[in-house]
């Protein structure tokens, strides 16, 4: 019997910029480390995303011991503190949540708002702030960073392969953002889970996950199409959204690593019911 396995890890360290893939990663009260600890926000201190800014995908995150490094090309690399203290306390907003920030440099401001075109500001997420997660679908102690809702969204290749197969193209599973990507499994089989372990580390998927427009967006060259949203509609459509991948909560803090066997403990009815 085929072994399901944890096959890819990425990390996004500001909300809407390109992410990093790595073989083994932290996982900490917020989920993976420094996955989304960095966002954008506009003048009205509204979250800042693809969905309406689509040229974010072609700034490149960095990560070191000691930094946080931002390229894209023409432009000097930007380069800041891993660990940034200090900074004006911003009250900024993430869909329906309001979260407490703290700014990050005039500098940052700068860089960003020049490339992208829109003013705008880097902001933080100090390492005392609790954020919790929905209590409709989590525990009280449960909390995230600046992710959309939750610590860890989860797919698996068959998903995509499955999807791949029906659009008669090959679009790359970063196109979907995912945390941690499996295989293994038969497509959509993730639809099932609701409480698995990968390694040593507990997981539960409690919601599944609805997608916006950023799939449709090439993140090489910031340009949209329609795929997958046009397959995605005819395929996996509930009660007017559509939805590929799965939201995940974590019980312990540790360690991920590419290779760790995940096991199934509690499944029930797909979610979405499609």
């Amino acid at each position: 019997m085929t072994s399901i396995t944890l096959t890819e890890i990425h990390v996004y360290p500001v909300k809407s910029l390109s992410g990093i893939q790595v073989n083994h990663w932290p996982v900490n009260k917020n989920g993976l480390l420094y996955d989304r600890k960095w966002m954008l926000i506009d003048i009205n201190r509204q979250f800042l995303s693809q969905r309406t800014t689509p040229r974010m995908t072609l700034i490149k995150t960095a990560l070191t011991n000691e930094h946080l490094i931002l390229s894209t090309p023409g432009m000097a690399d930007l380069i800041l503190p891993l660990h940034p203290s200090g900074g004006e306390v911003i009250d900024s907003t993430i869909w329906h949540d309001q979260c407490a920030a703290r700014s990050t440099s005039i500098d940052a401001d700068k860089w960003l708002s020049h490339f992208l075109g829109i003013e705008c500001r880097l902001v933080y997420q100090p390492e005392d702030l609790i954020r919790p997660v929905n209590p409709d679908f989590s525990n009280p102690s449960d909390q995230v960073s600046f992710a959309d809702g939750f610590p860890f969204l989860l797919v698996s290749q068959e998903s995509l392969n499955a999807l791949n197969h029906e659009m008669q193209l090959n679009l790359p599973m970063i196109r979907f953002r995912p945390n941690l990507v499996v295989s293994g499994c038969i497509s959509y089989e993730e639809d099932t889970w609701r409480k698995i372990s990968i390694g040593n580390i507990g997981f539960r998927l409690t919601k599944p996950c609805a997608r916006c427009l950023v799939p449709t967006i090439d993140p090489e060259t910031a340009t949209t199409g329609k795929e997958p949203l046009t397959t995605l509609n005819r395929t996996r459509k509930w009660q007017n959204k559509i939805y590929f991948g799965q939201n995940a909560l974590h019980d312990q803090i540790g360690e991920l690593s590419v290779g760790d066997i995940i096991q199934i403990h509690t499944s029930g009815s797909n979610q979405p019911p499609l």
